[in-house]
């Protein structure tokens, strides 16, 4: 088996036990995943009091007993996605034709065809790991995936390796703008997770989302504007356990804007919405072990009265 140069040579065993781990058949993993669903949600409780609160937070409208069935149900597809991850790392193109289809591909390769780079807005719903790859191995045209690196050397390589091992481009999150103007004329998709939570630092903009005040990340957007791009979101679906259907849906062609009642960043408020209606339809789906309200609005500060 060829080793990685960018792994140290003290992290080989662990890269030769999951390379060998991730080539075991998708049912013999799910074994592992039913263990994995048992130690982190019986026995570790793995981020038990954050799924909760952003469950609460998230279906204020549900009872406890509702939110705990939704918080046990996340449980057993979260571990399902850990080993669905780790045998992307063995996974052969045609097992992922298989497992993944796309509802209207038609929608995507439309535009491609005709010469149109594409942003796709994604999420963490279902596998946000196998679309990137299904698309590579599904369309005869660039893909490519904008992602922030890991701080550890080993996951981040071996990471890195299984993500494009079916054919995916990577972009490093900093390196997007370059990226787009170097390549602004080349048709491609580019896939980019929209829903994680910004730093501080970087909020830009709020929105109202699952019933609470969220500052999302608003790049996509300035990207689409820039370059007339067309933005698609992508809705997952988990049909069974280890298949999915994604389907893209429009949100602006790249001329138009959306049809949103929003003045600032529609194109933000059009992929919060949608992806809202993905939550309430399959609210298990959604990675919910990150504090997604960590961050509070700011409130504008009183007037002094005269």
């Amino acid at each position: 088996m060829k080793k990685s140069t960018d792994i140290p040579p003290l992290y080989y065993p662990l890269w030769l036990l999951l390379k060998g781990l991730a080539a075991l058949p998708l049912p013999v993993l799910y074994v592992l995943a039913d263990f994995l669903y048992l130690l982190m949600y019986r026995v570790v409780g793995y981020r038990k009091k954050v799924v909760l609160q952003n469950l609460r937070m998230a279906f204020p409208e549900k009872s406890e007993t509702e939110l705990r069935s939704i918080a046990k149900a996340f449980y057993r597809q979260f571990a399902d996605v850990v080993v669905e991850i780790l045998h992307l790392a063995g996974m052969s193109r045609s097992e992922m034709q298989r497992r993944v289809k796309f509802t209207n591909p038609e929608l995507l390769a439309g535009y491609v065809e005709a010469g149109t780079p594409v942003l796709i807005l994604g999420s963490h719903v279902g596998n946000w790991e196998w679309s990137l790859s299904a698309a590579a191995v599904t369309f005869g045209f660039p893909s490519e995936g904008v992602y922030k690196p890991l701080n550890n050397p080993f996951f981040e390589a071996f990471m890195r390796h299984t993500r494009s091992r079916l054919g995916a481009h990577l972009i490093k999150m900093k390196e997007t703008l370059r990226e787009f103007v170097s390549k602004r004329r080349q048709p491609r998709v580019v896939a980019l997770l929209s829903d994680q939570t910004p730093l501080r630092s970087e909020i830009t903009f709020w929105t109202q989302f699952m019933h609470q005040d969220t500052p999302f990340y608003t790049g996509a957007e300035k990207l689409s504007e820039r370059f007339g791009y067309p933005v698609l979101f992508l809705d997952v679906k988990r049909t069974s356990r280890g298949h999915y259907a994604l389907t893209f849906e429009q949100i602006t062609d790249g001329k138009q804007k959306p049809a949103v009642a929003a003045e600032d960043h529609p194109i933000t408020v059009a992929f919060a919405q949608k992806l809202e209606a993905a939550l309430r339809r399959a609210p298990a789906d959604y990675l919910w072990t990150h504090k997604r309200w960590k961050h509070k609005r700011p409130q504008p500060a009183a007037s002094e009265e005269l």
